[in-house]
């Protein structure tokens, strides 16, 4: 049901998303766009030692995409490219597999569990993980 999809908890999530905007100086950058909806969302990472040390987000996304990106936003900073993909796989799986949610610091991405019902949102959805995971594996590649 759609009342499932957009709960005041999620509506929540996407109206306060953290670190919007852009880093002056990032090791790396990434931009994802959902071809079928045109959700953009543009990443800046600062990476040392293998974590995530700064962020940043420009997004431009449906609630749904805005709620991931506001989980992400809220506790990426100490985050290693292997704790990213692995909140990432799980995720996806979550949305595609009828996964469990992912554990640890990302375990709010729980609350979109209903979208798993709705597969034309799973991409705009998945696009702030998708982003993050790219951007951090190079700067992490950059740094080594």
């Amino acid at each position: 049901m759609i009342d499932d999809l957009y709960s005041a908890k999620l509506l929540r999530l996407a109206a306060d998303l953290p670190r919007t905007g852009r880093l002056v100086d990032p090791d790396a950058t990434s931009e994802k766009v959902s071809k079928l909806c045109g959700s953009r969302i543009v990443v800046d990472v600062k990476v040392s030692g293998g974590r995530v040390t700064d962020f940043a987000q420009d997004v431009k996304a449906c609630a749904l995409g805005q709620a991931a990106a506001s989980v992400l936003g809220a506790h990426v900073i100490g985050a290693s490219l292997a704790e990213l993909e692995t909140t990432r796989d799980a995720f996806r799986a979550m949305l595609k597999a009828d996964g469990p949610p992912p554990e640890g610091r990302f375990a709010e991405l729980g609350l979109l569990a209903p979208v798993r019902d709705y597969p034309a949102r799973h991409t705009s959805t998945m696009l702030a993980f998708e982003a993050v995971t790219e951007a951090v594996a190079e700067a992490v590649t950059r740094e080594s």
